[in-house]
């Protein structure tokens, strides 16, 4: 990093790599806990740019941003800013629902800075090359813990995965999350389509769900997973992003998503890792994906155990009248909020109303779901009454909250331009 001077009020000038990046209110705290400063933010992305760029540089990227702190609900914005600086590339994206959206492309460090000072605290890119927008070049495992499940049966489930993908000649890199799960990593030739990439995707999920009764799970209902380590294959469906190497997460202690050499995954915790701690393992060790580009394999091996293990088995999606799934597990809605505070009061509300069902529910019966709305996430609060008695299960009962994300948006091609939920 080069010169740092003073520019207008709350705000310094940068120079990295010969450009000049303007960061806005820098010493403003974006992290009360650990004391952490925006300026603090952009000198943490500074010092593992590399590391960061390997992950996230030459990909479009969702810029999902903090403009309010990490208390308040982020919003995602697809779209990159119109007066974005001539070192920040763009791609245009074709999404599934039939619209496009130029997108930021990083190259540099310079860039790095460039998002943190829009409000940015994670790198979300997509799963291909700004090059070659329709054929991913990255395979990514996420998995996910369900309530009740402790990090070393996330680690076993995360050994068989690369079990199963040595099994089929490819690669695994693994990192945190830099929440409770873990991420595995694996580089692909872009020769296939997103289709063909969830397939496999999906495919390794089922495997190591096979090969993991009990301790990991490929069923996409929620409420059917119990107690396990969901393998998240849907991650690869063309629309999805994930918080990508070194991204700093949300969370109170301004944790980071860490790549790990495999011999640390069993030793090493989430929580070690944050944006004070990070950069001196950096400095030391560097980067344990550094080789993640040379390990570029096939989806051959996991497309042919797809014909071998024949089409998932879908799950009943009758009984209801508006034509959607209705679960086989006896769920109740409690609530829909708009931010995720709201959404735990709720459910200390419905425990209030009923104490006898709730001392009977497990970890995972509680089911709070980030859901996507047009431009931030919504919550949705259900409880799985699988494990109360019959005499003690609660009826459905009007929502406690009942937030509408959609409501006053204007959606395109709407008789008259009329709002809709």
């Amino acid at each position: 990093m080069g010169r740092v001077t003073p520019a207008k009020a709350e705000a310094e000038i940068l120079d990295i790599g010969g450009h000049e990046v303007r960061i806005s209110s820098p010493t403003k705290i974006v992290f009360p806990e650990p004391g952490v400063t925006k300026l603090d933010i952009v000198r943490y992305y500074l010092s593992v740019a590399d590391g960061a760029l390997r992950g996230a540089g030459g990909r479009p990227m969702v810029l999902k941003r903090f403009p309010k702190g990490i208390d308040a609900e982020p919003f995602f914005q697809k779209r990159v800013p119109e007066n974005h600086p001539e070192f920040i590339d763009t791609a245009t994206l074709q999404y599934a629902r039939g619209t496009s959206a130029e997108e930021a492309v990083i190259r540099d460090a310079a860039g790095l800075a460039w998002i943190v000072n829009l409000g940015c605290l994670d790198l979300n890119p997509h799963p291909v090359r700004a090059e070659d927008l329709d054929h991913p070049d990255e395979l990514r495992i996420d998995l996910d813990p369900m309530p009740g499940v402790d990090w070393s049966q996330i680690v076993d489930v995360a050994f068989v995965a690369r079990e199963v993908l040595d099994d089929v000649g490819l690669v695994g890199w693994p990192k945190t999350s830099g929440s409770r799960g873990i991420h595995i990593l694996v580089r692909i030739a872009p020769l296939w389509d997103y289709k063909q990439v969830r397939l496999a995707a999906e495919t390794l999920a089922r495997e190591v769900a096979n090969r993991a009764p009990g301790l990991a799970t490929a069923q996409w209902w929620k409420e059917e997973r119990g107690e396990s380590v969901f393998v998240d294959f849907n991650q690869n469906a063309k629309d999805r992003t994930v918080a990508s190497a070194y991204s700093i997460r949300p969370l109170p202690d301004a944790r980071v998503s860490t790549p790990l050499g495999w011999d640390e995954v069993r030793a090493r915790r989430p929580e070690e890792f944050t944006v004070l701690t990070v950069p001196e393992r950096y400095a030391e060790i560097g980067d344990p994906h550094a080789g993640i580009d040379d390990a570029v394999g096939t989806l051959d091996g996991l497309l042919r155990l797809a014909e071998e293990l024949g089409p998932a088995e879908k799950p009943p999606r009758g009984g209801s009248a508006d034509g959607r799934r209705q679960s086989t597990m006896p769920l109740i809605e409690i609530a829909r909020t708009k931010t995720k505070s709201e959404s735990l009061d709720a459910l200390k509300e419905w425990i209030r109303r009923h104490p006898d069902a709730n001392a009977q529910l497990h970890p995972a019966d509680v089911l709070i779901d980030g859901m996507r709305g047009s431009s931030s996430l919504w919550y949705r609060v259900r409880v799985n009454l699988q494990h109360v008695a019959q005499d003690d299960r609660p009826p459905q009962e009007d929502l406690i909250a009942d937030y509408d994300p959609w409501e006053g948006k204007v959606w395109p091609g709407a008789p008259g331009g009329a709002p809709g939920r």
